[in-house]
Parts: structure tokens; sequence; C-alpha cells
């Protein structure tokens, strides 16, 4: 009898290199794919749904929780969309505290991203190096927030508040002496803006120390160098964004093709892959923290020169000082009548996108007038990717679907939204 050889496999949902809930329905010749078909939906949130039931002002920490890689720049598009139709405008000082914040959480996106993409493939080391770097930053989250992850943050008309003067201090402990709460508090003095400069001085050696571990390593070439290629004129049609668009040699980066905030003003480079495989954008996403760590600096020094409001000065929109709030009776109405009905924004359409670690990341917004969106629409940039991984994976080996998941950066909280 001949030996069957066609096999079809569940990858997933469980699987610990799905990233998230991906159901992969593989077709199998041995061990070669045929067909890859991706099955979306076991995450499901009805998150736009939910945002058209409540107010504006109420959807904020809901975007937070689409892709919890990168949870400013989620909240970055939805209140960009909101300012396009109430007609908002931002104080310049908020605009350079949210570009701060949005190149941080690129490059805890990639951190993360790279760390979990090597442990795929089998390198253990670069998440343990990723993992200790993306402390740093977390504290800088919490050090505007209150909260490590889900900051909630970004304000319709600027940010909830100021950068701090002080950071959280360590103390000691049964597990740290008073030598070793001198050595991790050293950095911890000054305001969270000297942290983070403390930090730009610091990271460029890390991302040399992951480049020594992985780009000139003989097994990771051979795991992503010629696996997974897409041309740019496919990248294009496929409908990618980001790092797997500029993998593909496409500079297209909406920081500067069309510009938001303050990015006109700051001075940073667009990295482009040759080849569009798993290899190139490593790259890519290695030189773009590298750019990112250019950007902050370029933020933290305008910061420390230049103090000024962090919000519109529009009660209507943004709730009153508290000190305000207790002693005079117009602020306590408008304070009470934001937190319980929120704002009503003009009839009309908008769309926002901005440059989201993982691609484009929009939100297209309908209004009727009223408090609460009429209709809301989250552009995933994942979801183009996913859409793409049969194309990808079609001839390769079973272990290389590991590897194009992992170059995809996919988090399934956006694209099951």
């Amino acid at each position: 009898m001949a030996e069957i050889r066609n096999y079809t496999m569940n990858f997933g949902p469980q699987h610990p290199a799905a990233h998230g809930v991906l159901r992969l329905v593989l077709e199998l010749d041995g061990e070669v794919i045929e067909r890859a078909d991706p099955h979306i939906g076991l995450l499901h949130r009805a998150t736009e749904k939910l945002a058209e039931s409540k107010p504006f002002n109420q959807s904020i920490p809901y975007m937070d929780r689409l892709d919890y890689v990168s949870m400013l720049c989620n909240e970055h598009a939805y209140v960009l969309a909101i300012e396009k139709l109430v007609g908002v405008e931002v104080p310049i000082r908020a605009q350079y505290i949210r570009v701060l914040f949005d190149e941080i959480t690129r490059i805890l996106n990639h951190l993360l991203w790279l760390g979990a993409h090597a442990l795929d493939i089998g390198a253990m080391t670069v998440f343990l190096y990723a993992f200790r770097e993306r402390e740093d930053l977390m504290d800088a989250y919490e050090a505007v927030s209150g909260a490590r992850m889900h900051a909630a943050y970004y304000r319709v008309g600027g940010v909830y508040r100021d950068l701090p003067d002080t950071m959280p201090q360590y103390s000691v402990s049964r597990w740290h002496d008073t030598r070793d709460v001198e050595r991790m508090n050293s950095n911890r003095q000054g305001s969270l803006l000297d942290f983070l400069s403390d930090f730009c001085d610091r990271f460029p050696g890390y991302v040399d120390e992951y480049e020594t571990l992985l780009t000139d390593n003989r097994i990771w070439k051979q795991r992503t160098v010629g696996i997974g290629v897409v041309s740019a004129q496919r990248a294009l049609q496929l409908g990618f964004t980001g790092p797997m668009l500029r993998g593909s040699g496409v500079a297209w980066d909406l920081r500067k093709k069309q510009p938001y905030e303050v990015y006109d003003r700051l001075d940073f480079d667009i990295p482009i892959g040759a080849e569009g495989d798993c290899y190139d954008r490593y790259l890519v996403r290695v030189a773009e923290m590298r750019q990112s760590n250019r950007i902050i600096r370029q933020c933290i020094d305008w910061l420390r020169a230049n103090p000024g409001p962090v919000i519109a000065d529009d009660h209507k929109l943004v709730p009153p000082r508290r000190e305000e709030m207790k002693q005079d009776m117009e602020a306590l109405i408008h304070h009470f009548k934001l937190f319980t009905e929120g704002y009503c924004v003009p009839a009309g359409e908008a769309y926002a996108a901005v440059e989201h670690p993982k691609g484009e990341f929009g939100i297209y917004l309908l209004s009727d007038g009223a408090n609460k969106p009429f209709r809301l629409k989250i552009r995933a940039p994942g979801f183009p990717h996913l859409a793409a991984l049969d194309e990808m994976v079609r001839g390769h080996m079973i272990a290389d679907v590991v590897a194009v998941i992992g170059t995809q950066d996919i988090v399934f909280g956006e694209i099951d939204r």
C-alpha cells in the first residue's frame, strides 16, 4: 500500500508560539505546508460595539486592551479621531509628551517581539535581556499613570497630567540589602526625564548585545533568511504596513509621510529592508529601536526647556482641577456632567491613524452629534498581515510557520477585538 502523506493539523489555539489564540489549520504534505487556514474569533470581545454604547471618554481604557503590548499608541489614534471632530487644540507640550510615550511604547513592543520571536525559534537568552529593559520603561508608564500596562494616560485635548518630578524608589527588603537598594535607586534620584535620559544613554549598548547574540548567529540566519519572503509590490497589494512593509523595501512611515503631533519637527530615519524575508524584518525592527531612542532624546531635551500646560483649557471636554471643583459651583457642575454623560461630539466622520509599532493603526469614527460614537471601526495593523499568512508559509516546513508568525508580530487583542 502507498503511504498516505497528506495530513491536516491543528496549530493552536493554545500553542505557545501562536501568540494569543490563533487557530491555524495546516494542510501538510509530509512536513511541507500546502495550505494554512487561520481561524480567528476565539478572543472576540466586541470592543467596537462596546465603544458605541459608552460615552467617548469612557472608551479610552478599552483601547489599551486591544494590542496590549502597545497600549498608548492605540489610545493615541482614538483621541486623535475625536480631536479631529471636536476641533480642540492640543498644547505643544502635550504633543511632545505623546510622541515621547509613543516611542517608549514602540521600544516596549519591539522588545517583547524580539524576546518572544527569538524564544519561539529557540534562542532563550534574548528573552531575558529584553525583559530587563522593559522593566525600566514599564516604570516610566507607572510614574505618569499609576499603571504599568493599561495606562489610560492620553485624553482628548492632551494628557492626564504632567511628567512627575520624582521617581518611585526601591526600599530595603529581605531580598535586597542597603547596598543593592542604593545601586537600584542610583538613576531614580531626579525626575522622570532624568530617568529616561539615563535609559537612553544605556539603551544603544543593550541593542548591541541583542545584535551580538542574533544578527550574525548562524542558526538565527538559517531560521530566518529566505523565510516568508514578500516582494515590495506584493506587500503593497496585501495591505501591509509598518515593519512588514518596510522589511520589503517600501519606505512608508506615517510619522514621515503624514506627520501628526510634532513628528515633523524631529530628526529620525526610516529603516528599510531589501529581501522582504524574516531576517530583514528583524533588522528593520532592531534599527527602529535605535531610531526611537533618538526621538526620545530629542523629546527629553525639548520638554526640559519648555514647561507649559499639558491639556486644553476647555471644561466642556476636560475636567476642572480638583481645587477649583471644591470651591467653584460651575467647576463642580462641569465635573459632574463630564463623568456622568461625557461630552457631545459634532456630527460627522473622521479617520485618524498613527504609526503603531505593528503598522498603521486607525480609528474610523462616525458621530451623530450624541455623547457616544454612532459607529466605530478599528483598522488593526495585524489583520492584513494574518490574512497573508497562508501565502507566506506555503512550501515551507512546520518549523518555519513559527518563524513567520513571529515575524508578523501578531497580538490577538487587536485582530479579534
